[in-house]
């Protein structure tokens, strides 16, 4: 199991590790005072990687080579003069500008030096030189289909899911905030829209199973079989397996199929994890209650997994990047928007929560 968990908060970036048989402490921060929206750490040469969204100064992109000893600023995403953002709400276009490094994700193991970066506009990035800089994957930004999508949460679309395929790294999938589910099959050379039996109750009947307009919150894909994916909608859990053409709508999770963030156990597909919400204007927990949804069986039954997780009048919202599963499929950890972090290392059966007020949680991830 890992022992190293990357915090992204609103005020900065902590380093939380396993501190004997004692439990978790804060080992390390970073970038204190700043906000840090998300953190990558790569599997592949150790590096790691750290979004600052600072406001009026914009996107930073920084790089550690020693697990956060020392940082060094590389290259953002940039949009060319003359790129437009064009949503389908009906108003009118504006220039490209980058809002947000909203997703990023390592390439293949036969891809050294490959980062992908998703972004608020819906833009996908490519970076062949570990972030040194980086190029606007045209193919996907250029889809017709591009003028239907609009902001969901944000005022225009974002890519907020990447999935590499483990045993092919040209395969990929990624997730856009109104825009629905887009897969790639050669590099990124041509795309399809995938988010085919998804359905959006916010839209008018007679457009609900458009896929276009399909608001993902997040998206995972099962590295030990890649041809699975699970999906938290904006309204609803769908999943999707090698012997479905489809996406298939999952409706009975306790006690909310709301929420944003959803994780896979990586060699079982069947294993499933949800933090459930109360949708739309309210946007926490139900009845007060943290909780964890889990299912072990594809869908078919769901556990409400409360030991270690405050009951009463707790209001901690988990954001969709905020839910992170290791390599073991044991280990599990979440974030809120109150500044809480849990963890387990037995699947969720059982969570502590770190000892210590953080802030603002935007985002989880192992490191190692």
């Amino acid at each position: 199991m890992s022992d190293t968990l990357l915090v992204s908060t609103r005020k900065g970036l902590f380093t939380v590790e396993r501190d004997g048989e004692v439990g978790w402490r804060i080992a390390a921060r970073a970038f204190l005072g700043d906000n840090v929206a998300l953190a990558l750490a790569d599997p592949r040469d150790g590096s790691w990687y750290a979004v600052l969204d600072l406001g009026h100064f914009g996107n930073k992109l920084q790089r550690s080579s020693d697990r956060g000893a020392t940082w060094n600023e590389i290259a953002v995403p940039a949009f060319a003069p003359g790129d437009e953002v064009i949503t389908g709400d009906g108003k009118p276009p504006v220039p490209a500008k980058l809002r947000l490094i909203w997703s990023l994700e390592a390439g293949g193991a036969s891809q050294p030096g490959r980062l992908w970066a998703g972004t608020i506009p819906g833009g996908l990035f490519r970076s062949d030189d570990s972030g040194a800089s980086w190029q606007l994957v045209r193919t996907l930004w250029d889809v017709p289909e591009r003028n239907q999508w609009f902001g969901g949460g944000f005022d225009q679309p974002g890519i907020h899911s990447i999935c590499v395929d483990p045993r092919d790294a040209r395969r990929m999938s990624v997730a856009i905030s109104s825009g629905g589910v887009w897969r790639s099959d050669d590099d990124g050379a041509s795309w399809r829209q995938d988010a085919h039996g998804m359905r959006a109750a916010y839209m008018p009947a007679e457009r609900s199973r458009d896929p276009n307009v399909q608001d993902v919150h997040h998206m995972v894909q099962c590295t030990g079989s890649p041809d699975a994916f699970w999906a938290q909608h904006h309204n609803g859990i769908f999943r999707r397996v090698a012997s479905q053409a489809e996406w298939t709508e999952i409706d009975n999770v306790p006690p909310s199929v709301f929420g944003f963030a959803v994780a896979v156990h990586p060699r079982d597909a069947d294993t499933a994890w949800f933090v459930p919400a109360t949708k739309d204007e309210r946007r926490i927990p139900v009845d007060g209650k943290v909780v964890v949804a889990r299912t072990r069986d594809g869908g078919r039954s769901f556990e409400t997994l409360t030991r270690g997780l405050p009951q009463q009048d707790a209001y901690d919202l988990v954001y969709r990047h905020a839910l992170a599963v290791d390599r073991s499929g044991d280990r599990l950890a979440f974030g809120s928007t109150t500044g809480g972090l849990w963890i387990s290392g037995d699947g969720g059966n059982r969570w502590a929560q770190l000892d210590a007020r953080l802030p603002p949680v935007y985002a989880v991830t192992f490191a190692g």
